[in-house]
């Protein structure tokens, strides 16, 4: 069974896909880190991530590995540094080069044949699994969004104003929704879940329970409301 959750930074989509992946016992998939995976390995080759022929070219010989926990870059545990502020910035190039999305929507759908798997990105329902058993669009407001992704930044220490992380999310927003090539929307049957006022447990719990109605063949999914006052995932 695929479980797909998408949604822009800052909505939840991590924290919730971990904890219910434990929660199933499911494997998950971060196709993020896969996307800053590549990022890192252009950066170590001297790319310009721009230079979108060029970096088709590195992708036959890297290889990136998924175990539970970590990110293999060509058998090197990269989880830490592709979190750097370097390979964030230019990850954006990299998620827009048609090569890379192509060769990573081939790579995750190999990772997760004959498994049971919550896969957590912003095209996986709508172009890597369409045919997904259950697919999640989570959500938030856009100033609980910059809040969280600002602790996110602090713990790392990394110092950065809201009102900064707040304008590049919109920018981001922006850009994700309106490109061309696998824009970040909800898939047409996705449920749509607004974490803004929801704690992680009560997230996990909402997906729970529509999960139990994809397995049991309902053709009605609803949309869950937020209306418990609670902190966010």
């Amino acid at each position: 069974m695929i479980i797909t959750i998408d949604g822009p930074a800052g909505a939840g989509k991590s924290s919730a896909a971990k904890a219910l992946a434990r929660k199933l016992s499911f494997e998950f998939l971060d196709t993020g880190a896969m996307y800053r995976a590549v990022t890192l390995a252009v950066l170590r080759a001297g790319l310009d991530p721009h230079d979108h022929e060029a970096v088709a070219r590195l992708l036959p010989g890297l290889r990136l590995e998924m175990p539970p926990g970590g990110v293999l870059l060509d058998g090197e545990d990269v989880a830490t540094l592709i979190r750097s502020p370097e390979v964030t910035a230019a990850s954006r190039s990299i998620a827009d080069n048609g090569a890379v999305r192509r060769r990573l929507s081939e790579l995750q759908r190999a990772m997760a044949a004959g498994r049971d798997m919550v896969s957590e990105g912003r095209d996986q329902g709508t172009i890597v699994f369409p045919d997904a058993a259950c697919k999640f669009f989570l959500v938030a407001d856009p100033a609980e969004r910059a809040r969280r992704r600002q602790r996110e930044m602090t713990a790392r220490g990394e110092m950065v104003a809201w009102e900064a992380v707040l304008e590049a999310q919109e920018a981001r927003d922006r850009r994700d929704s309106a490109r061309d090539l696998a824009p970040m929307v909800p898939a047409p049957d996705a449920i749509i879940l607004d974490s803004t006022r929801l704690s992680l447990d009560q997230v996990v719990e909402r997906m729970e329970q529509e999960i139990r109605r994809c397995r049991s063949g309902s053709t009605t999914l609803s949309t869950p409301s937020a209306t418990e006052p609670a902190s966010g995932p």
